[in-house]
């Protein structure tokens, strides 16, 4: 499974690629920010996207609005701070097809790659 990690915090894709190598995942692909990965979703064409919300140039929120305009499908995991339900239901609302709020455990990003893959499949 390919994944593409949108955070602007090196250190949280670290985290987040050492997370997912305990699950068997490691066709990874990172980016800086929301600009950054749309340069390279296309070509790298990912069955998931983890994207944090609070990025320079461009914020999570903006790129899922981008993304979902050429690709509605993709299951797209929001991983941020913003805790608020305001905004979760924002998120939520421009396509993304679930939510970790950080700082988060290693089971419960794995429960919710899960949870996402599989009701994703259903659909």
């Amino acid at each position: 499974m390919k994944i593409l990690l949108v955070d602007d915090s090196k250190t949280m894709r670290n985290i987040q690629k050492s997370v997912l190598a305990q699950l068997g995942h490691t066709n990874i692909e990172e980016a800086c920010d929301g600009q950054d990965a749309l340069s390279k979703v296309k070509a790298y064409g990912p069955d998931l996207l983890l994207v944090d919300w609070n990025m320079p140039i461009m914020d999570g929120l903006t790129f899922v609005k981008a993304f979902r305009q050429d690709d509605k499908t993709t299951p797209i995991i929001m991983v941020t701070t913003e805790a608020e339900k305001s905004r979760v239901i924002e998120a939520i609302k421009a396509g993304v097809n679930n939510y970790v709020v950080k700082p988060f455990t290693p089971d419960l990003l794995s429960q919710r790659i899960q949870e996402t893959l599989a009701k994703c499949t259903a659909a």
